[in-house]
């Protein structure tokens, strides 16, 4: 009888094996990239999984996942913890490499350097490189958390469909202030651009092109994307006069100068400025940030990815990923900007979202202005910038 139920069940099992569907493993990336298979884009449907595949909502369909993908982007612009979170959950190394500003970063890829999978160009980059065909349309079926994005924050004038970006960051350029050593101060770029400054060579510089030119343009009354040759001509003159008392033109470690006190005016970002007044982040108290009174750039800074970006699929997994809301929290809170999440300001904290420097009232918002993209009048920027650099040695 034991023999005769044996024989029944080795039968049973054989009939069952055959009914199955066949499991096969999928096919190894092509060199380290992702599988031969094309990544959605333009609003497409996913690929369907394979077989076999395991698809989660954080990670995505993991058998089309890359080992590895490259990150393009600004210092300090992301938690090192999300990036090992990512790897631990999803499987993919994520290998960061930093530019100072949106022209290095047109430059590098114009050169036809590396394989980036994900950059982080501003605003006006972003419309640049739209217009020059160097983005590519996501595919939101694979990035479905943009719909946590505030209004603010989507159909901008950069990316008006919403087709190339997902929203970064946002913030100001204003000043910082130690006020440990500078006890009367105004909110006026005076206050950077005073040839008699008291704080004459403690004073730092962005090393941007459209924010310090920018910051000049404003200050003599004209706006950020002013084209006319003589006004630009001024912003140049002014700019070279303010030189003598300016330590360092540093768009990277503009706020670990004012923290160590070799300056003490910091033309700068407003995450910077907001980290470095905070000890409990590296920062010291007593600094403070300033959004002038004559008006300041508003900016935001958008994940994007090339045209011939090797691993689409699992970039946009990532993007879909930092985007949860507890991970886009988490990242502000590192940053110190302002998160275009609306979901995430749930998990921030009440501070922060009280801080009038990383996200102003309304009244103070009247005051801000975009960087545009000046169009052909981009070569005078650029005839002026190089002019100024020139005379002033850096």
């Amino acid at each position: 009888m034991k023999k005769n139920l044996m024989i029944m069940l080795l039968l049973m099992a054989l009939l069952l094996a055959a009914c199955a569907p066949a499991v096969t493993e999928p096919a190894a990336p092509p060199s380290g990239g992702e599988e031969p298979t094309a990544a959605p884009s333009g609003g497409e449907e996913p690929t369907a999984a394979p077989s076999g595949g395991e698809v989660s909502e954080r990670c995505g369909d993991k058998s089309k996942l890359a080992e590895r993908i490259y990150l393009y982007t600004w210092v300090e612009y992301i938690d090192p913890a999300i990036k090992d979170q990512f790897k631990e959950e999803c499987g993919v190394e994520v290998v960061e490499t930093n530019f100072d500003s949106n022209e290095t970063l047109l430059a590098t890829l114009q050169a036809g350097g590396a394989d980036y999978d994900i950059i982080v160009p501003s605003d006006y980059m972003v419309q640049i490189m739209i217009d020059e065909g160097m983005l590519m349309e996501l595919d939101f079926n694979v990035i479905p958390n943009i719909k946590n994005m505030d209004d603010l924050n989507v159909n901008q004038y950069f990316d008006p469909e919403q087709k190339y970006t997902v929203p970064w960051f946002w913030g100001t350029s204003g000043f910082a202030v130690d006020t440990n050593v500078v006890t009367d101060y105004t909110d006026s770029w005076s206050m950077m651009f005073d040839p008699n400054s008291p704080y004459c060579g403690k004073i730092s510089m962005l090393d941007d092109q459209r924010e310090t030119l920018g910051a000049a343009l404003m200050y003599l009354g004209y706006s950020i994307n002013d084209t006319d040759p003589a006004h630009l001509e001024e912003a140049k003159n002014l700019l070279i006069e303010q030189s003598k008392c300016v330590k360092a033109y540093d768009s990277q470690t503009n706020d670990d100068l004012i923290i160590s006190g070799e300056t003490v005016l910091a033309h700068i970002w407003t995450g910077d400025a907001i980290l470095a007044g905070l000890p409990d982040y590296g920062g010291r108290e007593g600094i403070v940030y300033v959004i002038p009174e004559e008006g300041c750039t508003i900016w935001q800074d958008n994940m994007a990815i090339p045209v011939g970006a090797p691993n689409p699929y699992t970039a946009m997994v990532f993007m879909n990923y930092t985007q949860f809301p507890e991970i886009a929290a988490q990242n502000a809170e590192f940053v110190g900007y302002g998160s275009p999440n609306a979901a995430a300001k749930e998990f921030i904290d009440p501070d922060i979202l009280a801080d009038e420097g990383i996200y102003p009232p309304p009244e103070v918002e009247a005051r801000l202005q975009w960087i545009e993209d000046v169009g052909d009048a981009l070569e005078l920027y650029d005839r002026i910038w190089t002019e100024f650099k020139a005379a002033v040695g850096s």
